[in-house]
């Protein structure tokens, strides 16, 4: 038996309608490419700023980078920002660090206004 070719052109578009959207929710959230200090790594010299490159555009009012020390104090220095020529990148300046593990905490608004979040930690020798 036959099924009606509106019936197979509506389940098609279906398809391909589901699948376009699972691509774009795949592309549509920032997510870092590079860090740095990178995550787990060991610096024998105080940084003066952690730096993030994100795969999208930033939203600057939305996204933030907050270092802190094992006490769980911040020792950003100012506020975090992201490039006026690269909106995918984002420093935070530091206050002078003392020995010890810090945790970088970033929040990505990308253009398109999703949200991601992570974490990781950086030691100073």
């Amino acid at each position: 038996m036959k099924k009606p070719v509106g019936r197979l052109f509506l389940t098609g578009s279906l398809a391909l309608a589901l699948s376009f959207g699972a691509v774009q929710s795949a592309f549509a959230h920032a997510h870092p490419k590079h860090e740095t200090p990178a995550p787990n790594a060991t610096i024998d010299i105080s940084t003066k700023e952690v730096a993030i490159d994100f795969d999208e555009g930033l939203e600057p009012s939305f996204s933030s980078i907050i270092v802190t020390g094992a006490d769980g104090k911040p020792v950003n220095d100012g506020k975090s920002a992201v490039a006026q020529n690269d909106d995918k990148h984002m420093t935070a300046a530091l206050q002078p660090l003392s020995a010890g593990t810090y945790t970088v905490a970033w929040i990505a608004v990308a253009k398109d206004g999703h949200r991601t979040q992570g974490h990781y930690t950086f030691t100073v020798k």
